[in-house]
């Protein structure tokens, strides 16, 4: 699913008094508040308190921020492969539209329910499952993350699923959900570390990790058709999205598997016989370095959420969203 398809617009003083500071340290510790000992006590990481307060805060920044395409106003509340998207599209949009978006239409996101883990610690995250004005039908799962106490959470990742395609997550009994280990003792068929590794590997040389579908399969067949396009010669490079820039993050789900939030980059190159100019679209022209005489290389930035097997039930990783979305071009 495109960026454009999924989501249809684009789109914390220092008290003076030492009781001050002593009663809001304590009001930390009773909400469950991360900011003490979070980086070795396994604790929330967040309330739900604030875990709302996070997302009205998103939603109303990313509203002025997508009304001025303003990108700089943007990576206040984004970042991870969500960030280099929304920011490059915003990029674009700011060339052709200085002055902004007059008729650019409010996000709304209601109906939020939290998926908050326990954790020790850093980065710390949780996600937001929500109904938007954008996709009535569907449901949005944003990731928010931050990596130390004094950071600002921020958006990381968007999966937009249909209300019945969302995935049963594991809760303990005061409903906190439970964050799945990165590395190999994920219990998972394919570790979260190392699914953006699998996938661009499994994009350029096939295999059997992940199951058939438009963003597996099909698009190596895409890719094989238009590799044999006349009139231009087209190449495939993909790379993985590794962290600390692009963490991944990964959720338990009822049956054992989870469900996993990780990015990928995918750089296309376009080259034209001598004496044709290649075709570039406004979009591209945005994001554009050097001229493109007779080739051009597109880097996009791709984020996914897929269900990955207990690995004691073995199968396949199955995508449920992925998100891509254009963030530079190279003209030679």
């Amino acid at each position: 699913m495109r960026a454009r398809d999924a989501r249809g617009g684009r789109t914390r003083l220092r008290t003076a008094a030492v009781a001050g500071a002593t009663a809001a340290a304590l009001a930390a510790t009773l909400s469950g508040c991360v900011t003490v000992h979070g980086e070795e006590s396994v604790v929330p990481a967040a309330s739900r308190g604030e875990a709302a307060k996070v997302l009205r805060h998103f939603t109303a920044v990313s509203n002025k921020a997508n009304k001025a395409n303003d990108p700089g106003l943007n990576a206040t509340i984004e970042n991870g492969p969500l960030g280099a998207i929304d920011r490059a599209g915003l990029k674009a949009r700011r060339s052709v539209h200085p002055k902004g978006n007059e008729k650019y239409e409010p996000l709304k996101l209601t109906g939020a329910r939290f998926l908050i883990p326990k954790q020790a610690g850093w980065p710390k995250f949780f996600v937001a499952d929500t109904r938007s004005n954008r996709s009535p039908d569907h449901r949005w799962l944003l990731v928010f993350a931050r990596h130390s106490a004094d950071a600002r959470w921020k958006a990381s990742y968007l999966s937009v699923l249909g209300s019945s395609e969302v995935p049963e997550f594991t809760t303990d009994a005061a409903g906190h959900a439970k964050a799945v280990p990165t590395g190999a003792g994920s219990g998972l068929v394919v570790p979260p570390g190392r699914l953006s590794r699998e996938y661009v590997d499994y994009l350029q040389d096939g295999g059997d990790r992940f199951a058939d579908g438009p963003q597996t399969s099909g698009r190596r067949t895409n890719r094989k058709h238009t590799k044999q396009q006349t009139g231009k010669t087209t190449q495939f490079v993909d790379q993985p999205a590794q962290p600390p820039q692009y963490p991944v993050f990964a959720l338990r789900t009822e049956d054992g598997g989870a469900v996993a939030f990780f990015g990928s980059l995918h750089h296309t190159k376009e080259q034209y016989p001598r004496g044709y100019s290649p075709p570039v679209k406004d979009e591209a022209k945005a994001l554009m370095k050097g001229k493109p005489k007779h080739s051009v290389i597109y880097s996009r930035m791709s984020q996914q959420a897929v269900s990955v097997p207990a690995k004691k039930n073995g199968g396949q990783v199955a995508f449920l969203n992925r998100i891509d979305g254009l963030t530079a071009a190279e003209g030679e």
